[in-house]
């Protein structure tokens, strides 16, 4: 696991020196790679790649990067894992390749050499490198399936920079930093900015399963290389076949293509340990794992003061009963408060999903004893585990059979209602609706969908629902259109794809890389922890796609054939409970320790002056949540998180 950054000036004449701007490039993201620091320039095409080494294989010097192959007419620069190099090496040294080190590098090299872009088929891991092929004259960008690791490039003006995070790009002297509104908008929306997009102009996510060559000539060819959409149509057509199999058959078989997950996650040359919020996903890893070990794996987890917010109490049970060496930290307002000021550096793009607050103190707490650490995002995407899921499709079904007049006449009455009526219209009424944790959060929600969703799409519907900022809200806000994310779940035969499955892609190709796994990513890396994702094996993900619905979801209860896996190994009354998710009180916080700074960074004055959000807007935003008559924290959050990264980092 590494940090990586390059650049190759097609105008270069000699203006700036080469190796000190890529030094610097690459030293801006010495906390991800600690270890070791490397460079590679070619002066006269104006190339240069830099690396920083978090050393986990292979921990000798042979491991340097940029590495080369025999000849020198490949290069690379790495940040990753490919978790069966040690299979793919032996069938290199049966083709006549011989090895210096024992890194997974030189594995890539060689294995580019012998079978070129056809070798990213034979990876088993996350990765994002970029090797430069001499031979063909030709720069190579690439990133794994699911987009565990982060990759950027920009092109601009005669120069083409690429690396890990965007704060290395801020070190070239030729980088433009020029907001885009439109992918701002889109931050507001979501609390991320999706792929392809970043909050700036010119400047791109590589995307997840696809790869990017330069030539010398500046002409860019992106391909995709690995694609979800294949293994759910695949399971259609084997629909049936599947249905015929007992649910101990598939059990059995899927909790092979687990274990063999999960240990490959294992390899490594420092000590590894797993991250455990006690929830089915984190409690099978950890379970699967130590079945397997005779010493007790490392597990760590955080926990709240604040008793809605909690599951540190369900992982120490779990970890007593597995017998794991258990470690865990309760996060204080004061903590919380500390890791808030952090967020600008750790993210130097804006983000907006508050749980980075706990996974950086468990990240931070990991560190002190392990150098990697397994996580369990993923799960949820695969097995149709979130709430959402069943709430919203079964809420769907019934806004659809409505006629539309009807759905319209709902709108309309949602419409001319503000906050403060809407939140005493549930007070009055959630005395009947369904108990679960945190429904008003669900509800309010639900009108969103019944207010703005009106077309029947179920891809609309769900953008909608997880818009905290709607297209009015921008308006008023004064920014423009955001970039559509639509087209990125357009695929072949959906209209035979049910609503369950549409949305769980839709989080698979969207929600997974651009929040969650950027969350993970970001945070472990900013303490030189190496976060690693047993649930998205691409061989793991693939055999899932393909598993009929029935066996994820019945009865009402969701991850059905993981749960039948994991209640052979840990009581069911430890699992059994309300799904809270890794969620943190950031209503309490704004309310409290929070409530200043929040005022200091969203004040009326400050806002206008900067220029890019109606003053007016943001103040009513503010003012209605301290007076307590129903604005959505995530909307201060999102805009508050905005106000710290620019602070930071400007634009």
């Amino acid at each position: 696991m590494c940090r990586i950054a390059g650049f190759m000036d097609f105008g270069y004449k000699g203006d700036y020196d080469v190796e000190d701007v890529i030094a610097k490039m690459r030293d801006a993201l010495s906390y991800g790679g600690p270890d070791d620091a490397g460079l590679y320039v070619e002066k006269k095409i104006g190339l240069a790649l830099g690396h920083r080494r978090l050393s986990i294989l292979d921990l000798s010097p042979l491991g340097h990067q940029p590495m080369a192959n025999d000849d020198q007419t490949l290069w690379v620069v790495y940040n990753g894992e490919i978790y069966n190099f040690q299979e793919i090496r032996e069938e290199l040294e049966s083709c006549g390749y011989r090895f210096r080190s024992h890194t997974d590098t030189e594995v890539l090299l060689k294995a580019y050499e012998k079978w070129g872009v056809e070798a990213l088929h034979k990876f088993r891991g996350m990765w994002a490198f970029a090797l430069w092929d001499k031979k063909n004259q030709k720069l190579i960008l690439c990133r794994d399936r699911v987009g565990v690791k982060p990759l950027y490039w920009y092109l601009k003006d005669n120069v083409f920079i690429f690396g890990s995070e965007l704060k290395a790009f801020f070190k070239h002297p030729k980088f433009q930093k020029e907001l885009d509104r439109k992918a701002l908008s889109l931050y507001l929306q979501y609390g991320y900015t999706a792929a392809p997009y970043t909050i700036f102009k010119s400047t791109h996510k590589v995307e997840a399963g696809h790869y990017l060559e330069l030539s010398l000539d500046q002409k860019i060819s992106v391909c995709r290389y690995w694609c979800a959409e294949d293994f759910y149509l695949k399971g259609l057509e084997e629909r049936e076949k599947w249905l015929k199999r007992s649910e101990e058959d598939v059990a059995e078989e899927l909790e092979g293509i687990l274990r063999d997950s999960f240990k490959l996650r294992l390899v490594a040359d420092v000590p590894v340990g797993v991250f455990l919020s006690g929830g089915v996903d984190s409690s099978l890893v950890t379970a699967l794992l130590q079945k397997e070990h005779s010493q007790p794996l490392k597990t760590f987890t955080i926990g709240f003061h604040e008793k809605d917010y909690n599951e540190a109490e369900w992982a120490k049970k779990i970890a007593l009963h597995l017998g794991t060496d258990h470690t865990e930290l309760y996060c204080t307002p004061k903590e919380a408060f500390e890791a808030v000021l952090k967020l600008p550096e750790i993210y130097d793009e804006p983000f907006g999903d508050a749980s980075g607050i706990p996974t950086y103190l468990v990240s931070r707490l990991a560190r002190e004893k392990v150098k990697a650490s397994l996580s369990a995002d993923g799960g949820d995407e695969l097995f149709c585990g979130y709430t959402r899921y069943w709430l919203f499709g079964n809420f769907l079904k019934k806004l659809n059979r409505l006629p539309r007049p009807l759905r319209a006449m709902a709108s309309s009455v949602l419409g001319k209602m503000d906050a403060a009526s809407a939140a005493w219209l549930y007070q009055k009424t959630k005395a009947v609706l369904p108990k679960f944790s945190n429904f008003e959060d669900k509800y309010a929600k639900m009108c969103k969908v019944l207010k703005n969703g009106n077309s029947g799409d179920v891809y609309s519907q769900y953008f909608t629902l997880f818009s905290n900022f709607s297209q009015k809200d921008l308006s008023l806000l004064g920014m423009e259109t955001p970039y559509a994310l639509d087209a990125k779940v357009d695929f072949p035969l959906k209209e035979r794809i049910d609503d369950f499955t549409k949305i769980m892609l839709t989080d698979f190709k969207i929600y997974l890389p651009d929040d969650l796994l950027t969350k993970v990513d970001r945070t472990t890396m900013s303490v030189a922890l190496e976060g690693r994702e047993p649930f998205l094996d691409h061989k793991l993900v693939e055999h899932v796609f393909q598993l009929p619905m029935e066996f994820k979801y019945k009865n009402g209860t969701s991850k059905h054939i993981l749960r039948k896996i994991l209640y052979k190994y840990v009581p069911k009354e430890l699992i059994e409970r309300p799904k809270q998710g890794f969620g943190v009180p950031v209503n309490l916080w704004f309310r409290n320790e929070l409530r200043l700074l929040c005022k200091e960074y969203l004040d009326e004055k400050r806002i206008e002056k900067e220029g890019i959000f109606d003053a007016s807007y943001v103040k009513k935003i503010l003012d209605q949540f301290l007076q307590g008559v129903g604005a959505d924290p995530y909307k201060l959050w999102f805009l508050f998180s905005f106000q710290l990264w620019k602070e930071r980092w400007g634009c």
